[in-house]
């Protein structure tokens, strides 16, 4: 019996602990945000020897501009490329500027 009690307790205290937890996931762009993301992107000045995919977490400005918060990749041509075409560029549609949005961007070798 008190095995069970004991059990029963650590399941409590384990799922109340899930739901009170501050969890930092960030929501995935949505798909017209994407779609305007992807517009911004050109065709890059430098080769890419692989197909690449990267991790873009941003949030938007109060005047609606991108501001680039991380972009997974060690390649510095990589960041450069997406901090030049996309860092404090408008689109038409942005979302809430207190959230931080995630996208996974490819790059297709040629």
């Amino acid at each position: 019996m008190k095995k069970l009690q004991l059990l029963t307790l650590a399941l409590l205290i384990t799922s109340i602990g899930m739901f009170a937890s501050n969890k930092e996931t960030v929501p995935v762009a949505k798909k017209e945000i994407r779609s305007q993301i992807v517009q911004l992107l050109h065709t890059p000045n430098f080769t890419v020897e692989n197909d690449i995919t990267v991790n873009l977490t941003f949030t938007f400005s109060t005047e609606g501009e991108i501001v680039i918060l991380n972009v997974d990749s060690s390649d510095s041509d990589v960041l450069k490329y997406v901090r030049e075409n996309l860092n404090y560029k408008k689109i038409e549609a942005p979302g809430a500027f207190d959230k931080h949005y995630t996208m996974p961007l490819k790059l297709k070798a040629i």
